[in-house]
């Protein structure tokens, strides 16, 4: 190989646009210079959210420190145990009614990020603050193809009354790119798929579907000559990890074409038009969290909002034994049959954290793996949902922010100390410098 390839190298073909992971060709040939490019792997963020608040009991260690014991909503993430944080006593005081009355949810979903209470109202004057991703957004978005990156696998609307005379656009968005301005996740794998590796030519990438379609081929058959003479330009090393990633495109668009074929079948048996909508819940999860983690490897974005559902959300978990809805659980009333259907859903999304935080530890980088080079956060805007109460919010980071962050540990805060003070810290870890978010006092110890 003469000269290093540029990180900023696509694999072309008709409507399609493949980024790269990050490969040994592409450091500089000196070797000073090789040890520092290996040392400046890009940090990444994300925050998923869930909805309806978690089961407190079964989720908070009993002791402070490293080496707690894991409570139930924890264990799936055994494993994991020294690559996150427990953070206690966090809150978004800011979602609290403050004279407005009903409207939890959709006051804690538009709070979670920003820490700015709410415009109440139903119109079309909506009015929120800017989120901590759009900040990051807005400073290092341009160093990569997409600012950032907006996930989720629930519907949402950006007008009407959701939640007690709150718009629809407060309980369905957590990224808030202007007080006005929400930016709209989106729930459809096969567009998330199709953005990522889209051309930005329309005309072209309708071609390049149809013709996928037609002939029963892979994104990646639509490449496969740029993928072959750049395979010829780089050392075995390079052409395994090359070939790692490509499977892992390839694994992802089959999964998707495999939900879709199912989704069609229940449509057509129920006289109903396709959705698009992944019609298993944790596959329709797990497709999304490897699409952030296929977005990070190939440094499309390294700035992701995932909402596992909007905050309200009455979906029924019959599929693990809960086929009561989800918001009716979470208003419990202390009744240990509502209790422990509600601590069985908020087990099985901690299950589905537990996979997309593997998958992004497997992701090698370098000498590391991308989970060590990611800050992610997963948490709820609301605390317990049968109170509806927003302060000792259930927090987990995890990551290492590329050796910036020390995880393993249940840090203890007093509580009401602002969540936005956990985002400052993160904005730090990220390159970007800013003294207040929202409702922020200051910046956060014992973290790093």
């Amino acid at each position: 190989m003469d000269k290093p390839i540029n990180r900023r190298t696509f694999l072309r073909g008709v409507g399609t646009a493949m980024a790269l992971p990050l490969l040994e060709g592409m450091s500089p040939l000196n070797a000073l210079a090789q040890s520092a490019a290996k040392s400046a792997s890009p940090t990444r963020m994300a925050f998923m959210f869930v909805p309806n608040g978690l089961s407190m009991k079964h989720w908070t260690p009993a002791t402070e420190g490293g080496g707690y014991a894991l409570p139930s909503l924890l264990e799936p993430l055994k494993d994991l145990r020294n690559d996150f944080s427990i953070l206690t006593g966090l809150s978004q005081d800011n979602a609290a009614a403050l004279g407005d009355g009903p409207g939890d949810h959709a006051r804690s979903t538009a709070c979670w990020l920003t820490g700015v209470h709410p415009k109440k109202t139903a119109g079309g004057d909506i009015k929120n603050g800017i989120s901590v991703d759009q900040v990051a957004a807005q400073k290092i978005g341009s160093r990569t193809p997409f600012a950032s990156l907006e996930l989720g696998c629930e519907r949402g609307a950006m007008a009407g009354d959701c939640d007690s005379g709150y718009s629809c656009a407060y309980s369905s968005n957590v990224s808030w790119r202007s007080e006005s301005t929400p930016v709209a996740k989106e729930v459809n794998p096969r567009l998330v798929f199709e953005r990522l590796f889209g051309s930005g030519d329309k005309a072209g990438e309708a071609q390049s579907k149809a013709r996928r379609d037609l002939f029963n081929q892979s994104i990646l058959d639509m490449v496969m000559e740029d993928a072959a003479r750049l395979k010829a330009r780089v050392g075995k090393k390079d052409q395994g990890k090359l070939d790692e990633y490509f499977q892992g495109v390839r694994d992802i668009e089959a999964r998707i074409i495999k939900m879709e074929k199912l989704g069609q079948d229940m449509a057509l048996a129920g006289s109903k038009k396709p959705t698009g909508i992944p019609p298993d819940y944790g596959e329709h999860i797990r497709l999304m969290g490897d699409m952030m983690v296929l977005a990070f490897q190939a440094d499309l974005t390294r700035i992701c909002t995932f909402m596992f559902a909007n905050d309200g959300s009455n979906r029924s978990f019959g599929f693990i034994g809960v086929p009561e809805g989800h918001h009716d659980m979470s208003h419990h009333g202390r009744d240990p049959v509502k209790l422990e259907r509600k601590r069985l859903i908020d087990r099985f999304q901690t299950e589905q954290l537990a996979y997309v935080l593997r998958r992004l530890k497997e992701t090698k980088e370098g000498d590391s793996n991308i989970l060590d080079n990611s800050l992610i956060v997963f948490g709820a805007g609301i605390s317990d949902g049968d109170r509806h109460n927003h302060d000792d919010l259930p927090i987990l980071i995890a990551g290492k922010g590329g050796g910036t962050f020390r995880p393993g540990r249940h840090v203890v805060y007093p509580n009401h100390t602002p969540l936005n003070n956990l985002f400052l810290s993160l904005l730090d870890r990220v390159g970007v410098r800013t003294e207040t978010l929202g409702n922020s006092t200051g910046k956060l110890n014992q973290l790093f």
